[in-house]
């Protein structure tokens, strides 16, 4: 959905960003702020985890900060959630997201062996609607669509 709504909004993320780690531009307003604040949100450290959320103030305000936090909390839910019960990513989003998570290396991650593999009627059909499915899921959700 990242990768949908800012090219709906004209901004282009750089996903990779998400995995290059600490000094990776995302092309966001507040991007390394978020990212910071992200990384900190995963572990303990109480002082590490404020200054990033302080940045995240800092470049983007109050209500941003408090939006972030509630990502965090829900990412680290469902990643939690989907990994003790071994959900496996489901046929159709496999199919769609293959890309990008081959772009991003995702299918190296632990959980992804819950993932059923791709035959080859798959892989090729998301190879070829690849192109065109960040502009559907922009057109669905700029819509109103969930």
């Amino acid at each position: 959905m990242l990768r949908a709504s800012s090219e709906n909004e004209g901004q282009g993320a750089n996903l990779a960003s998400l995995v290059e780690g600490d000094g990776a531009d995302s092309n966001l307003p507040g991007g390394k702020a978020l990212l910071y604040y992200a990384e900190a949100g995963l572990g303990d450290d109480a002082a590490l985890i404020a200054a990033a959320r302080e940045g995240v103030r800092a470049a983007l305000g109050k209500e941003a900060t408090v939006d972030a936090a509630g990502v965090i909390a829900n990412f680290q839910r469902m990643v939690r959630i989907a990994d003790g019960t071994g959900i496996p990513l489901d046929e159709p989003m496999a199919v769609m997201s293959q890309q990008i998570r081959k772009k991003l290396g995702i299918d190296s991650y632990s959980s992804a062996e819950h993932t059923p593999r791709l035959g080859l009627k798959q892989r090729l059909l998301g190879t070829v609607a690849g192109p065109f499915i960040g502009r559907l899921m922009a057109r669905r959700f700029s819509s109103g669509q969930k």
